[in-house]
């Protein structure tokens, strides 16, 4: 495997970011290539489009709760305003994290229009190299979980609940298709190498990335601030089990499966 490093071209990058850079190649056992300032800013923009892209979920579990709290407080029963006002708010996130996304395939765009040449033999990862099989079961699983939870509320007499378990499932819904908007982009954005070391860089970066979305925070946290304690005994009951299974089972699946940088060599040589 060669040791070229990226090229140099492309915009100026911040010390700090380099030095970041220099930290994520290390950890990454890259040490052969050495950060650029093409890489610098690669990783920058992911990580701030990584901060926003954690603050949007929590947004929707606060405007789900103070949902909730107006929705059950003084206004009259059935009043569809908050439901509405919900539903707005998740496509308002929708689209800030299309924006994000747009940003960073920019920046993508811009590094990859630098390169002297492309890599020889370029791959496209599919999502069994990003993601992976115990992975994409994982994020299918708990998202289906915390649905069933929602539908399994609608069946209890107590109106309240019912319209707390629809603004679950709305927000849920909103959760879901923001994650696979995210997951669409790692997939079929274009690979920006033009050498092993920065090709190896690139899918990391596509590994990584994918599993921080398939990071359930939303599914396990939101029933529990909206509706435990309020729905009844069983439903609690469930809830926690769901919790317990998913933290237990997230926690083996950390442990178990591969660090990024081995899968996405794997990746590599399946070319």
């Amino acid at each position: 495997m060669t040791h070229a490093p990226l090229p140099d071209a492309g915009p100026p990058a911040r010390a700090t970011d380099l030095r970041l850079a220099g930290e994520w190649l290390a950890r990454h056992d890259l040490d052969g290539a050495r950060p650029t300032p093409l890489l610098a800013n690669r990783l920058a923009v992911r990580r701030h489009a990584r901060l926003a892209a954690q603050i949007i979920p929590a947004v929707l579990v606060l405007a789900s709760a103070l949902t909730a709290t107006s929705a059950f407080g003084d206004a009259p029963p059935h009043r569809p305003l908050p439901l509405l006002a919900l539903t707005a708010l998740g496509a308002g996130l929708l689209l800030a994290q299309s924006l994000l996304e747009r940003w960073v395939r920019r920046v993508d765009q811009q590094a990859g229009a630098t390169l002297s040449r492309r890599a020889a033999h370029l791959i496209q990862p599919g999502w069994r190299a990003v993601l992976g099989r115990p992975y994409a079961a994982f994020v299918a699983a708990t998202s289906a979980g915390a649905m069933a939870l929602a539908a399994s509320a609608l069946t209890v007499p107590d109106p309240t609940v019912r319209q707390l378990a629809v603004i679950l499932l709305i927000a849920l819904l909103g959760v879901t298709a923001i994650t696979a908007l995210q997951l669409r982009h790692l997939l079929r954005h274009p690979v920006v190498a033009q050498d092993e070391e920065s090709l190896t860089a690139d899918v990391i970066m596509r590994v990584e990335d994918a599993r921080e979305l398939t990071t359930p925070n939303v599914q396990w946290s939101l029933p529990m601030v909206l509706m435990f304690g309020t729905a009844p005994g069983w439903w609690s009951a469930a809830a926690v089990a769901y919790l317990i299974l998913c933290t237990v089972a997230y926690i083996a699946l950390r442990v178990k499966t591969p660090p990024s940088a081995t899968m996405a060599r794997r990746a590599m040589s399946l070319r």
